[in-house]
């Protein structure tokens, strides 16, 4: 008797674990510890397991281990961050979730659009998957700390999605992208920047601006954040990074020589006058 013919549809998800270890899903200023837990459940359902959590109001507790129904593991090995910056320090492509659209230029996908980009660039390094408080979501600040917006296509009179049931959805589209998608996840020779090197950059970048005297105003924000999201839209890699920052700092040597007095002729003295 012939043996049964060997499956020769594996399920990918298993085949591909260590692009699913670099997908990180962060939790920012959670307020209610049965939210993280039922996270983890819907985090552990789709095969992923590292959790990090941003000043949560209330971990570790009880409820969030109630709540995780045998998720219990992604909880004791959770990271607790005192800032977004730490959370996100060695990633290279944050997916921001959102669920309202604002007054915003930054690129904005649906979870089926956004995921296989996740998982792309979860080939080269680590990614996060970025969720905000429970009532309010995720601030300004924190978008732009992002590559691409997410939001999911609900209905519009009533768009108000559960933290957990938000984080089920974008962990099963990545999933989905990752089995079914057919994505060639190969790694790629460049190196994207990481996102403590942009931040630096943008560091940088705000500082030699101001000394310039770019900035027309004594609150520069708004106009940082639209810098981050044309920059977000460039997805940077290292090399351009050390590229940005070297024509910065030559800017800021350009800018510290002594200016030589230019002859001021008189016709040019009789504008000044007027």
């Amino acid at each position: 008797m012939d043996k049964p013919a060997p499956n020769k549809s594996p399920n990918k998800l298993k085949d591909k674990p260590g692009i699913l270890s670099n997908v990180r899903v962060v939790l920012s200023h959670t307020t209610h510890p049965g939210n993280i837990g039922a996270a983890a459940r819907a985090m552990k359902t789709m095969g992923l397991e590292s959790l990090y959590l941003v000043n949560p109001r209330h971990f570790p507790d009880a409820q969030a281990d109630t709540m995780s129904a045998g998720a219990d593991d992604l909880l004791r090995n959770a990271a607790v961050c005192g800032s977004i910056d730490e959370a996100l320090h060695g990633t290279v492509f944050v997916a921001a979730m959102t669920a309202r659209l604002r007054d915003i230029s930054h690129e904005v996908l649906t979870p089926r659009e956004a995921m296989p980009l996740l998982a792309q660039h979860a080939a080269q390094g680590q990614v996060a998957l970025l969720f905000g408080t429970e009532m309010s979501g995720l601030t300004n600040e924190e978008m732009g700390k992002s590559h691409v917006l997410v939001r999911i296509p609900a209905n519009p009179q009533y768009s108000s999605l559960n933290l957990a049931a938000a984080v089920q959805v974008a962990c099963y589209e990545l999933s989905v992208a990752m089995q079914y998608a057919g994505l060639n996840l190969r790694q790629v020779e460049v190196e994207p920047a990481k996102s403590e090197e942009v931040e630096r950059f943008f560091v940088h970048l705000e500082d030699v601006l101001t000394q310039i005297g770019f900035f027309n105003t004594k609150h520069p924000n708004k106009l940082m954040q639209k810098l981050r999201r044309l920059y977000a839209r460039a997805r940077l890699e290292q090399e351009e990074i050390n590229i940005l920052r070297g024509i910065l700092s030559a800017t800021t040597g350009y800018n510290a020589r002594p200016r030589k007095e230019t002859p001021v002729n008189d016709k040019e003295k009789q504008v000044n006058d007027v």
